[in-house]
């Protein structure tokens, strides 16, 4: 049921002449997005904490793709951060079509044991970085009538153990999902999200897993993980015109996952012994 990674289902110039602005841009999920929506046709800016992260991650997009990618640094927790970089992405390219709010935050911890500081922390990246990132780009997307895509979780869709911080987080950006869907749609503004699952190859997983469990193929309803690509795929649909009329909509891209209530899969002996979150 896998894709091969040189296939894809879109025409490859389905993006010619579009601009997309991705936090989090410069690695794992993101990085895959900003590199499809590049490889079928647009230009793309990058926005992480890292200067030299991301100015690297910007040359490795451009070199991959022949499309052009600028880096910029900067905190989502800071909308100043984020409304100067939007400005100079504007100014560069003369408009933005595309946002991704997908810069993130998250470790493991009990909430017995999570301190205020950890939780207020996940929830100004995850939370705040998204209205901070969607509030900077609305005169922009507003010029473009473009579309806006958030990275949501399933951690609020059951209850996940060692995960209160990010699926609070996460609750809230599927809420904002679906009020700044009905709040500017009026502008020709489409807003929606995806909720990855567990997905290989992505630091996330690696960070995320308990160490006594074992996100093997045979966990999983559809019998796999999910890769990069999955998200990849999801994410060119949900910003092409195939959903021009999809708007507030949050997508699931988890092989069923979620649907099997395993949370992140973490007995009750491991996590009530878990060590307590210190930032």
């Amino acid at each position: 049921m896998s894709v091969e990674p040189t296939l894809s289902v879109f025409q490859p110039n389905i993006f010619d002449g579009k601009v997309a602005f991705v936090t989090g841009g410069g690695s794992g999920i993101c990085k895959g997005i900003t590199e499809a929506l590049m490889r079928h046709g647009a230009k793309a800016a990058i926005f992480s904490r890292s200067l030299d992260k991301i100015q690297d991650a910007a040359k490795s997009l451009s070199s991959a793709t022949g499309k052009e990618c600028i880096g910029f640094a900067g905190d989502v927790r800071s909308y100043t951060d984020l409304e100067a970089a939007m400005k100079k992405a504007r100014d560069h390219y003369g408009k933005i079509d595309i946002v991704i709010c997908g810069a993130a935050g998250n470790f493991l911890s009990p909430a017995e044991n999570l301190s205020a500081n950890g939780f207020k922390t996940v929830v100004e990246i995850d939370l705040l970085g998204t209205f901070n990132t969607a509030k900077a780009a609305l005169p922009y997307l507003k010029e473009s009538q473009g579309s806006l895509l958030s990275i949501s979780a399933t951690f609020h869709y059951m209850g996940s153990p060692l995960q209160v911080h990010c699926a609070a987080a996460k609750a809230g950006v599927d809420a904002m999902t679906k009020t700044l869907a009905v709040e500017w749609g009026h502008y020709g503004i489409r807003v929606n999200a995806i909720a990855p699952g567990p997905i290989a190859e992505t630091v996330g997983l690696q960070k995320l897993t308990p160490k006594n469990i074992d996100y093997s193929d045979s966990l999983m309803p559809i019998q796999s993980v999910g890769k990069i690509r999955d998200i990849e795929h999801a994410s060119l649909f949900m910003l092409g015109p195939g959903a021009r009329f999809i708007t507030g909509h949050i997508l699931v891209v988890d092989g069923g996952h979620w649907l099997t209530g395993m949370g992140t899969g973490a007995p009750p002996a491991m996590w009530r012994n878990a060590g307590s979150a210190k930032l």
